[in-house]
């Protein structure tokens, strides 16, 4: 059995490890972020974690100031707001690497279920109500089913139907095979998975 104090001292660890051999990477985003368009270089969102509890989640920021305020909340590729270096941050999911601070604050895993926003919990809590038993995850089987999910939601004029209708659904599934099968060799090999991938 994969006890919490395991996966958590895992994190811990694994993000530490991971941090002091990216922070190179790290730097030069931020200057490249700096330099390429006006505004900070992280980006802050209300996120729903573990137990139906809020936190802010962190990302370097990729899109124009005050790009939630013109527009839908789920994104394309073809998206006026993403930033020229944006958008390649977001194709490598460079964006995520801020997201070892949520790690290390408790907030989210490295692996487990992609943390969503309330608008969209809401519609699903039922299904979420399991979900949100384990902390939200870096990555996780869905966030590899739909790596190319911007490029997806390109195709429908109602992008926040779409998700909702279409994508979030399939998500919801393979979340729910993830916790039916947690295991610490499990969130290995989609470690694995992910670095290879990206």
């Amino acid at each position: 059995m994969y006890r919490e104090f395991e996966k958590r001292t895992f994190d811990i660890v694994a993000t530490s490890l991971g941090g002091i051999l990216v922070l190179p990477i790290i730097l030069f985003i931020m200057v490249c972020i700096k330099l390429g368009s006006r505004g900070p270089m992280f980006y802050c969102q209300k996120r729903v974690g573990r137990n139906f509890k809020e936190f802010n989640i962190y990302k370097f920021r990729s899109m124009v100031i005050d790009a939630e305020k013109n527009g839908p909340m789920v994104t394309s590729c073809d998206d006026p707001r993403i930033t020229k270096v944006g958008r390649f941050l977001r194709k490598t999911k460079l964006d995520e690497l801020p997201q070892f601070i949520n790690i290390l604050k408790g907030d989210m895993s490295l692996v487990g279920p992609r943390p969503e926003v309330m608008k969209f919990v809401e519609v699903k809590k039922k299904e979420y109500e399991e979900i949100l038993t384990v902390r939200p995850g870096l990555t996780d089987n869905a966030g590899l089913a739909f790596l190319d999910e911007e490029t997806i939601m390109q195709q429908y004029p109602d992008k926040e139907k779409a998700y909702v209708d279409i994508i979030l659904p399939e998500k919801i599934k393979l979340y729910q095979l993830y916790i039916n099968n947690i295991s610490f060799f499990g969130d290995i090999k989609l470690l694995l998975k992910t670095l290879k991938a990206i």
